[in-house]
């Protein structure tokens, strides 16, 4: 009588039938269907050409900030005017001139005429 060795673990069987063991998810993912267009765009003139023009600015922690665009810096910081915020898509208040770090920002677009950021969408 032959012996079947050490029990197989639960995730040496399901790297076997092909699931991802770390995350515990059975393809197809769903990241995997998701398409996004793909534009590669050079951020130095990208910015420079925004400059003077509504931005839509977005932070990582989820407000907005429309205003000016009044300048870059080779950081990447902007420094906006006649700033309006958003928080959640609603409006929460005027602040004029503003600076915003770099590396505090999700994105940046230019802003469509008198739109706020739940309508420039």
């Amino acid at each position: 009588h032959r012996s079947e060795g050490p029990a197989r673990s639960e995730d040496s069987r399901r790297r076997d039938e092909g699931i991802c063991v770390v995350w515990r998810a059975k393809p197809p993912f769903p990241c995997a269907r998701a398409k996004m267009p793909l534009e590669i765009t050079n951020p130095k003139p990208f910015m420079n050409n925004l400059v003077s023009k509504k931005v839509l600015v977005r932070l990582k922690w989820g407000m907005e900030y429309k205003g000016t665009l009044m300048s870059v810096d080779a950081y990447m910081n902007v420094q906006l005017g006649d700033t309006e915020e958003y928080i959640d898509d609603v409006f929460a208040g005027a602040l004029g001139e503003v600076l915003i770090r770099c590396n505090n920002i999700m994105y940046i677009r230019e802003a469509p005429a008198d739109a706020a950021p739940e309508q420039a969408a």
